[in-house]
């Protein structure tokens, strides 16, 4: 690390969900605690879990994580392009943390397609984001003493390795050294570390410094003959096993297990204070976007947290929350026919609870015009709460302060969506009609004094002797996983030769192995 340039190392995964965002975020934080200044990034991220940084700009949440990891503020430069599925074949690119336009896969990836169709993009739009995206690496690195960063599905999936900006193809322009993550819990990592080698060009291979095992459970002693062998057919060394880890609680990009969700039906839980439980039921909407909203509620002693797509499910709850969408007429549209709509329309005749954020929140109320995000015109909300949604062009993207409840609230908003809010009682930047509350805020229920009392709330309307817990502070549990996540590094990875590695690059003359890139 010289010369006013830092070091790097880009973390790869044989698979998506390998543990890429994990060993990401626990090498940001064993570094920062090691005294060093580092930023972790991502070249393309494609996922519903977003977040606002406090320039406005929109990255991927886990990005936003393992900024936190290493005690840093989160920068667009860390996420360049952020890709947002709209559907199975398009998303909203965001560029530089603002929306540049839809794309289909064929348009981005190669091909036609997106906003001009007809017109052939050459390489695809992918290959036009690679320059931008290398020039926020190099200011990472011009600035950090180490960037980690992170890869997306495996560096071998060969039909993508032309327009590559998120694997390969960023180690090799900025000659950056590889370590692999498997996922040995799901079984054939050593196959899947074999292949991912020999199927890349012996200018990649040349970059792969060795393997990284995640999620193993038993004795190590065990596993060390496979390793050894594997050294011999690939000339590279496994760096660490991490043990399997119960209730580890981050933001990843999509899978509905990870967050602190996990951490609470996996790990010993605090009972709950007062005599009676709590139960939420988050409405599993299509295009679910930023259902870590409702980890800070699983967090809660007393509180269990579950998602539901059945009207029958919603019986039994507390609280029913009704979370962002990437399509609201389309989430509209799936309530209605799972019968989940009448569900939510008899509980507010009741009084009993229901929450809607962002898109759930623009679905609760009496009609949405949409010329944007669906292009269904005018359509019906559920009619919950007196208000009117249009979308317009340009996304609100901010990171609002506010007060509710007797509360400081802080949140974030990413949405196309504009609320005329016709009546009900404030909330937030939205309303309240009896015990349906709704907001475009996202993260609101963070912070710890508001959430205890919008429990309190709950629980009153529920009718249930329920007791948030006085000390429970969702910031420092984030604060205990991201440590968790570096001893994880610090115990069980040889930090020694990684340091080798983010400092000085991969090590010369690794063997190549056969057959290579076809």
């Amino acid at each position: 690390m010289t010369g006013g340039r830092g070091g790097g190392l880009l973390v790869a995964g044989t698979t998506s969900d390998a543990g890429k965002s994990v060993v990401t975020a626990g090498i940001c934080r064993w570094l920062v605690r090691r005294g060093l200044k580092v930023a972790p990034f991502k070249g393309q991220n494609m996922s519903l879990n977003s977040f606002v940084t406090r320039e406005g700009a929109e990255i991927g949440r886990a990005q936003a994580m393992q900024a936190q990891a290493a005690r840093v503020e989160p920068t667009a430069l860390m996420n360049p392009v952020l890709l947002k599925p709209g559907g199975d074949r398009s998303s909203q690119v965001v560029l530089m943390g603002k929306p540049v336009g839809e794309m289909s896969a064929k348009g981005f990836f190669g091909g036609s397609g997106g906003s001009s169709p007809g017109k052939a993009l050459h390489g695809g739009r992918q290959k036009e984001l690679f320059e931008p995206v290398m020039a926020c690496l190099e200011e990472l690195r011009s600035t950090y003493d180490a960037v980690i960063c992170e890869g997306a599905g495996s560096p071998a999936e060969i039909n993508l390795r032309r327009t590559d900006i998120v694997n390969m193809g960023v180690a090799r322009a900025a000659k950056l050294p590889v370590v692999v993550v498997g996922d040995i819990d799901r079984g054939g990592v050593f196959a899947q570390f074999f292949g991912t080698t020999a199927l890349l060009s012996p200018e990649d291979q040349s970059l792969v410094a060795g393997y990284l095992v995640n999620k193993f459970r038993g004795d190590v002693s065990l596993l060390e003959p496979g390793l050894d062998m594997l050294y011999g057919l690939t000339g590279r060394r496994t760096f660490g096993v991490l043990p399997y880890a119960h209730g580890l609680g981050i933001d990843e990009e999509d899978g509905l297990r990870v967050s602190l969700r996990g951490t609470v039906r996996e790990s010993v839980v605090a009972p709950p204070v007062g005599a009676d439980v709590l139960r939420v039921a988050v409405c599993a909407v299509p295009l679910m976007s930023n259902f870590t909203d409702v980890d800070a509620l699983a967090a809660e002693p007393g509180v269990v947290v579950r998602f539901v797509d059945r009207p029958e499910e919603l019986v039994d709850a507390d609280l029913v929350v009704v979370p962002g969408t990437r399509g609201t007429v389309k989430a509209l549209a799936w309530l209605r026919e799972r019968g989940l709509a009448d569900a939510l329309a008899r509980r507010a005749a009741e009084g009993r609870p229901v929450l809607g954020i962002c898109g759930g929140f623009q679905a609760l109320g009496e009609r949405i015009e949409d010329e944007v995000e669906s292009k269904a015109g005018v359509v019906d909300g559920l009619g919950l709460l007196p208000v009117r949604v249009r979308f317009g062009v340009e996304k609100t993207l901010a990171r609002p302060v506010g007060e509710a409840l007797g509360e400081r609230v802080e949140g974030y908003e990413i949405h196309h969506g504009v609320a005329d809010v016709r009546g009900g009682e404030a909330f937030l930047d939205g309303c309240r009609v009896g015990s349906v509350w709704g907001t475009h805020w996202h993260g609101s229920l963070e912070s710890d004094g508001f959430r205890r009392a919008f429990l309190r709330e709950v629980a009153a309307a529920a009718g249930r002797r329920f007791v948030p817990a006085p000390d429970t502070s969702f910031g420092a549990l984030r604060e205990e996983q991201l440590d968790r996540l570096g001893d994880l590094i610090e115990e069980h990875a040889d930090t020694d030769a990684l340091l080798r590695l983010i400092e000085e690059g991969a090590p010369a003359g690794l063997p190549f192995v056969p057959p290579g890139a076809p």
